[in-house]
């Protein structure tokens, strides 16, 4: 039968019918919540995409289709390291990661080399992670398919005379196809043999068709119906968008199914494994948690307990329960629970006590002065944790000029004979090669230079460095100076463990990875700064001449790193002062960065619009300074300047992207929010790449994230002429034809804290150690009181540990909503 033309209800309708049921509503202050994290480690045996033998490669890290994540570009070879790290928030429902390895190319478009694809199935198979090295595949454009349709699918007619009926109603989110960033959408339809097609919509990827098509019921009913979308062209073939796949025979059964459904690719083709070519492989850490948070009274008996138990400090002949998480506690998950413990007691005031508990119970374990928290122990794990969250901007002011001007000057530094590269030097025609002392030597003069620069800032910035670093420093010198009176020299060396070998060191090798640098460094000044990362090292150690008995080529250098452990040492010494200097009381020294209460800062282009609100009239085509605080988004001319206007987070209604074709880029972020006059504005703002747009929005998201006004649905596009260029409505003020995502976050450490978070992921692992914590406990009591008979009840921490964790099993047992019957309607993924 022919096409019914016409309208077909709602196109916002629901899925209705026993198809799909919702779940249960959460009850209040309870949200789930999924958290992905991510480690592109590296890749190796890539193909070679320039002319020089060679490639440019980076990662891109799409969830559901959509970027989230762009590596640095790792310049010049088949072999590149990363090391790249994120945390993302999802929505629950996501289905899966794609990660594509780019080659970079300065000329042309970049170069696709392959993809790995995990799907959330693979990763509910590895509850612990997944770590381990993925063959790269080739991608294939029939593949590629992204996006949902909205279809209402019933049979009609008695048993003489059936009809199978479809509405296709919209859909969103289609690839892009084109070249003008969108795509030409019809819809295919086969069903016993026959097919119909809808009209063609021209350059949107949020179509509209509303239309209904009509086919003469198969008896049996075992013939499937495959409803497919296609982006039409002029000139070639049609490209592939997507499809679903229904069984008719389970639609008689339910009689109507509705809602949006995913479009999968097309899986006729060869399989993924038989695609797999010599394209490398990509090293990776995956690892998914589906969380359930529960009201935070809930988690109030376990915090409480471990308040407790930290403010009671190390009892003698008595194992604490911080002991018994130590030693329960796996080394792959001990990074983990450190963070949580630190975050959870920073919440709670405490982590200058839980830290303090941590030293003294690990000075209380045997142990040699020279080797102090050298291990990866929890109190080595918790204080490494506890710099990164609460000194990055004290890292960045110490360590940030120094960084720069190495990237900037790019010098050749080597002191070791068996890598110099003899060059030619001289001007005018007459050149002569140095030797190899000659190199050696303007390679110390080089490094020694930036060692006293960055050795000036260290020393300089004990003023600056944040109060709560300092007394976990202070009380870190206390108790190993009482530990080991006759090597005083130990609680020095402790406090440059952590602070020097664990913070700056780590930092100055890969500042990428701590935010000091947007790219990788490449091979020449990776040499220098791993060089000066080893000066740090050997200062912090307070032996240079150790290092140099390791690597006698070191020895050019001994000198300065001489000059520099007697200078580290004073810096100790002034760090852990009682005394406040007076420079920091007059508040010199201080970090010169963001104000504290600077969520986000940076240089946006605003976009000219049709809007009238106070950003659009003042700004429109100009860059402006952007400044993201917890009260409001504020603009002005530059950093420093006179605020030209802001806009309170209360007012703010959503932050997403923008089409690409809107603008003629990809970076571009939408600000949606309410004007003075109360009526709804956008801001279309564009970044400078990929990271710096989902940086914006999510912090955007996270400080808007209570405002119960957020919308939940927009316009990818722009209003230009009478209609939206995404869906092409006319209706300005009208529903948005795409999901809004307030759920999608990086995270990062200067997020606010979350305590029920922490809680709830302490109860986690905590749960999987219930009966492993009791063994240990008798394990560690001393032998002769478990002969005796004496303690043989359980602590009455430990009681009460067991018990907080049995009550928090049995309210999220409550919060599981109730099983479903399993879908009426089978849709198949053919």
């Amino acid at each position: 039968m022919g096409a019914v033309r016409g309208a077909a209800g709602s196109s916002r309708a629901r899925r209705v019918g026993p198809a799909r049921p919702r779940s249960a509503p959460l009850p209040p202050a309870m949200a789930r919540r999924s958290a992905l994290s991510i480690r592109i480690v590296e890749g190796k045996n890539l193909p070679a995409k320039d002319i020089t033998g060679s490639s440019d490669p980076y990662c891109i890290v799409k969830i559901d289709d959509e970027a989230i994540i762009r590596t640095a570009t790792v310049w010049k070879t088949l072999s590149p390291f990363w090391g790249e790290e994120y945390e993302v928030q999802l929505q629950p429902g996501f289905h899966s990661i794609s990660i594509y390895v780019m080659d970079e190319d300065a000329l042309s478009r970049d170069d696709i080399i392959g993809k790995v694809c995990i799907t959330r199935d693979m990763l509910a198979e590895h509850p612990k992670g997944y770590s381990g090295w993925m063959s790269l595949s080739e991608v294939d454009p029939d593949e590629e398919v992204q996006g949902e349709i909205h279809l209402r699918v019933e049979v009609l007619g008695s048993q003489g005379s059936r009809r199978l009926r479809c509405s296709v109603l919209e859909a969103r989110d289609l690839a892009r196809k084109d070249r003008n960033g969108a795509s030409d959408p019809f819809v295919r339809l086969r069903y016993n043999g026959k097919t119909q097609e809808s009209t063609v919509v021209k350059k949107s990827c949020y179509p509209r068709w509303n239309e209904t098509f009509e086919f003469e019921l198969a008896k049996p009913a075992g013939e499937k119906l495959c409803v497919e979308v296609w982006d039409w062209d002029l000139v070639g073939r049609n490209d592939f968008l997507g499809k679903v796949v229904f069984s008719v025979q389970g639609l008689e059964t339910a009689g109507q199914e509705e809602g949006w459904f995913r479009l999968c690719p097309d899986k006729s083709k060869p399989t993924e494994d038989e695609r797999r070519g010599s394209l490398g492989s990509l090293q990776l850490q995956v690892k998914l948690r589906d969380e359930t948070v529960l009201p935070s009274h809930c988690y109030q008996p376990l915090v409480q307990l471990l308040c407790q138990e930290v403010k009671s400090g190390r009892q003698d002949g008595q194992v604490h329960l911080v002991t018994l998480l130590d030693e329960t506690t796996t080394a792959e998950c001990r990074q983990e629970v450190a963070i949580n413990l630190v975050k959870l007691f920073l919440g709670q005031g405490l982590v200058k006590e839980f830290l303090d508990l941590l030293f003294e119970l690990e000075l209380a374990k045997p142990c040699e002065p020279n080797t102090l928290f050298r291990s990866n122990s929890l109190a080595s794990k918790s204080m490494e944790s506890f710099l990164k969250v609460t000194g990055m901007p004290y890292l960045h002011f110490v360590l940030g000029p120094t960084i720069a001007r190495v990237f900037e000057e790019k010098k050749y530094v080597e002191l070791d004979p068996g890598k110099v590269e003899i060059k030619d030097v001289g001007c005018s025609g007459l050149h002569r090669v140095q030797t190899e002392g000659e190199v050696i030597e303007q390679g110390r003069q080089h490094l020694q230079s930036y060692l006293g620069e960055l050795l000036d800032a260290i020393v300089r910035s004990a003023p600056a460095c944040p109060p709560l670093i300092r007394a976990a420093f202070r009380q870190l010198f206390q108790r190993v100076g009482q530990r080991f009176p006759q090597h005083q020299h130990a609680k020095f060396v402790a406090v440059t463990s952590f602070l020097c070998l664990r913070f700056f060191s780590p930092a100055v090798m890969t500042p990428k990875l701590f935010q000091l640098r947007a790219t990788h460094a490449d091979a020449r000044t990776s040499r220098t700064l791993l060089l000066l990362a080893k000066a740090i090292q050997l200062v912090g150690n307070m032996e240079p001449a150790a290092g140099r008995a390791k690597e006698p080529w070191l020895s050019p250098l001994l000198p300065a790193l001489q000059e520099g452990t007697a200078r580290m040492r004073d810096f100790i010494t002034r760090l852990v002062g009682t005394e406040e200097e007076r420079g920091e009381q007059q508040g010199e020294g201080r970090p010169l960065g963001p104000s504290p209460a600077a969520v986000k800062e940076g240089l946006l282009l605003v976009h000219k619009t049709r809007g009238k609100g106070p950003l659009l009239a003042a700004a429109a085509g100009k860059k402006l300074h952007f400044c993201l605080t917890g009260e409001s988004l504020s603009f002005a001319k530059s950093p420093g300047a006179e605020r030209i206007g802001a806009i309170a987070l209360g007012d703010i209604l959503a932050a997403e992207k923008v089409e690409e074709k809107s603008f003629g880029s990809s970076h571009v972020m939408q600000v949606v929010y309410l004007a003075s006059g109360g009526q709804q504005e956008t801001a279309y703002l564009q970044c400078k790449c990929v990271n710096e747009l989902n940086q914006w929005l999510s912090a955007l998201r996270k400080v808007c994230g209570n405002n119960p006004r957020v919308l939940r649905s927009y316009h990818p596009g722009v209003f230009r002429g009478d209609k939206w260029s995404c869906c092409h409505q006319r209706d300005r003020t009208g529903l948005g034809c795409d999901r809004t995502r307030h759920g999608v976050t990086l995270q990062d450490w200067s997020d606010p804290l979350e305590p029920t978070v922490e809680a709830q992921r302490l109860f986690q692992h905590l749960q999987g150690l219930r009966d492993t914590l009791r063994d240990k406990y008798w394990e560690l009591l001393e032998p002769e009181r478990a002969r005796s008979g004496q303690g043989a009840a359980v602590p009455e921490a430990l009681s009460r540990l067991l018990a907080a964790l049995a009550e928090l099993e049995r309210c999220h047992r409550r919060a599981q909503p109730p099983q479903a019957a399993g879908p009426a309607l089978l849709r198949l993924q053919a």
